[in-house]
């Protein structure tokens, strides 16, 4: 038996709010359900039993073609556009909420850029007036 430390010692210890806790609840909550063995499709044993059977009958073993997908869509190109649509025209799109932030984690070898100076947190809420 191997220690858990080999396994969990690199995951590293993020604060999550009650919020995003709670959200994470429901959505493993919505999507939980009692497993149907009947109704899982195991292709991976049926794709290995469909070459054990070439292999016996003596046909050639070789790798088969992917699938072209004709419909790929450029994934950053879609985000740019479901942005546009979503942000009135004059206005900036807003910036990301402190809690989100708690929810970014570094990426290993970048190096961590250099800190700004600090600006002070303002209110929330408050609009100027003009």
């Amino acid at each position: 038996m191997r220690d858990e430390k080999e396994y969990f010692d690199e995951i590293q210890d993020v604060k999550v709010t009650k919020d995003m806790l709670d959200l994470a609840k429901h959505i493993v909550n919505q999507k939980a359900a009692d497993f149907e063995p009947e109704k899982f499709e195991d292709h991976y044993e049926e794709a290995l039993v469909e070459l054990i059977n070439a292999k016996r009958n003596g046909q050639p073993i070789s790798a088969k073609p992917r699938p072209k997908a004709d419909n790929v869509v450029n994934l950053m190109d879609a985000l740019k556009k479901s942005i546009a649509s979503e942000t009135p025209k004059g206005k900036k799109p807003r910036k990301a909420a402190a809690a989100q932030k708690e929810m970014l984690l570094p990426i290993e070898g970048k190096k961590p850029a250099a800190k700004k100076a600090a600006k002070p947190e303002r209110a929330i809420g408050r609009r100027r007036a003009g």
